[in-house]
């Protein structure tokens, strides 16, 4: 064990502390985060090795970047910075750009810490969520907590202080006004656009509804990107304030704003290792919905083949939870269980699933959209008091059949820069297209929701809106050899074709061959 003098601590403290000036050198590259990079025999010499953490100080702002070094163009007295983090800085080649060696942030301890088995308390929990906000920790870092908490769960202390540190880490929406609702869908059901129909029907009802939505990640459309069909989904917290109070309903895209900004960092970490550790996964969904000053919240858990939940006794356990952490985090909650086990409504790509809401709102429709639709608006409604339990389902029902739901979609539509006086044929919808029949008499017996949303995005979908597959059958259909399966849309040949020649790989529908009769 090697010992060190008092003095000798000093002066390595000083070593560490030490500053150095260099000019900045633009990377004509993005890195997405703030990375430097650092010539290789200058770091050495300054004790600084990539992964390292630096402070730099550019024109009196400070900033946190993880260090990069070896680059050859990168010369002693220069600090290269990728475009990005230059341009969101306002960094400009020559700038003078102080550097200061900073030490393990506090962060790593306690991941370490959480990857034992131990409980995180409050004070820690909220110093990860911080650092992680400050880019202190790499992503390498961050992809550890989010393994910790994988392997070894969260307690719901743990959870609800995570939910805190969610919210707290970017701006709130404080409306003024009360009740506030709120739904949210645990995903992986393709078309599912319930959020565009419920939002109008609670708004025209008279409560407040200020829904935040997500862009796909993995899935043919978000909300947000279907909604982005017919107006803008881009605001800050102010912009969308002014939307609620006019209209008592929005429909965003939730990373326009800084609500609950960290979870947007954990999710870009996250997705590409497929971890979604159930205590996080609750305390995002939590977060977003108090830092909208939701006091009822619906969660809807699809349940079935091929999604995130394939039984119902996982999918009761996890409503469980959720009822349990909302009760102590003060909400109302209500969970239902649906299912999720093909595709909800005909459309799915952001053009053909905004047709699909709209025929709904006009009174006609996909008829699983509109029942599960009026289910949710319903269910809030009877939560926060507005009708008597199990009148809900009717009054929704009601406000599509007289017209309210889509007069009010159509407000919201106008004060989100979009059109209210759309016509159906406004929606953009791919001209190129081919049609799948099948090529035996038969049953359906499944289609797959992960399938269905690989070919709409192989065609295109959700960057060209008007991509995507319109189905033609649903499960338990019974066909005739001929008869349409489902239709791929593209907005160019190339795309048609590549997700034309994607179907020798893929079998997104399943079917029963008839033998002595039907099967159903």
């Amino acid at each position: 064990m090697v010992e060190y003098n008092e003095k000798q601590v000093k002066k390595v403290d000083v070593w560490r502390l030490k500053k150095y000036l260099v000019k900045a050198k633009v990377l004509d590259i993005s890195a997405g985060k703030n990375i430097i990079v650092l010539n290789d025999d200058e770091a050495k010499e300054h004790d600084i090795y990539s992964g390292f953490r630096t402070e730099l100080t550019i024109k009196n702002k400070k900033l946190v970047a993880i260090v990069d070094v070896g680059h050859e163009s990168i010369r002693p007295g220069e600090v290269g910075i990728y475009k990005d983090m230059a341009a969101n800085n306002g960094i400009k080649k020559g700038d003078s750009i102080e550097i200061l060696h900073l030490n393990q942030p506090a962060s790593i301890s306690y991941i370490k810490k959480k990857l034992d088995k131990g409980t995180l308390n409050d004070e820690e929990i909220h110093t990860i969520v911080r650092e992680i906000m400050e880019d202190k920790l790499s992503e390498i870092e961050t992809s550890a907590w989010i393994t910790a908490a994988y392997i070894n769960g969260l307690s719901d202390d743990e959870i609800i202080s995570l939910t805190h540190a969610t919210m707290e880490s970017g701006e709130k929406l404080n409306l003024g006004k009360k009740p506030i609702v709120d739904k949210h869908c645990i995903g992986g059901v393709a078309g599912n656009r319930t959020t565009m129909v419920v939002v109008p029907i609670i708004a025209a009802a008279g409560i407040y509804i200020p829904k935040t939505s997500s862009r796909s990640i993995t899935s043919a459309a978000g909300t947000a990107d279907t909604v982005e069909v017919l107006a803008d989904v881009t605001f800050n917290i102010d912009e969308l304030k002014e939307i609620v109070l006019k209209s008592k309903g929005a429909m965003v895209w939730g990373g326009g704003m800084k609500l609950a900004p960290v979870d947007d960092k954990l999710i870009r970490v996250r997705h590409p290792l497929s971890l979604d550790p159930e205590g996080m996964l609750l305390a995002s969904i939590l977060g977003k919905k108090k830092s909208v000053g939701a006091q009822y919240v619906l969660i809807d858990i699809p349940v079935g083949r091929g999604v995130k939940i394939p039984y119902v006794e996982r999918g009761n356990e996890l409503a469980k939870h959720f009822l349990r952490v909302g009760e102590k985090l003060g909400l109302k909650i209500e969970v239902i269980i649906t299912d999720g086990a093909e595709p909800v409504g005909n459309g799915i790509g952001p053009g053909l699933e905004c047709l699909d809401v709209l025929d709904v709102l006009g009174g006609d429709g996909p008829d699983d959209l509109r029942h599960k639709s009026s289910l949710m608006a319903g269910k809030i409604l009877e939560m926060c008091g507005k009708v008597p339990v199990g009148k809900g389902y009717k009054v929704a029902e009601d406000l599509i059949t007289n017209g309210k739901a889509l007069s009010k979609f159509r407000e919201i539509i106008e004060l989100q820069g979009g059109n209210k006086n759309f016509k159906r044929t406004d929606i953009p919808i791919g001209k190129y297209t081919h049609t799948i029949i099948a090529d035996v008499s038969g049953s359906i017996f499944h289609i797959d929701n992960k399938t269905m949303a690989k070919i709409a995005r192989i065609a295109g979908s959700p960057k060209d809106k008007g991509a995507g597959v319109l189905l033609h059958r649903i499960r338990g259909d019974r066909v005739e050899r001929g008869d349409k399966l489902f239709t791929i849309y593209a907005e160019s040949e190339a795309k048609l074709d590549f997700a034309i020649k994607a179907l020798a790989d893929l079998e997104p529908i399943e079917m029963r061959k008839m033998l002595l009769g039907s099967i159903r």
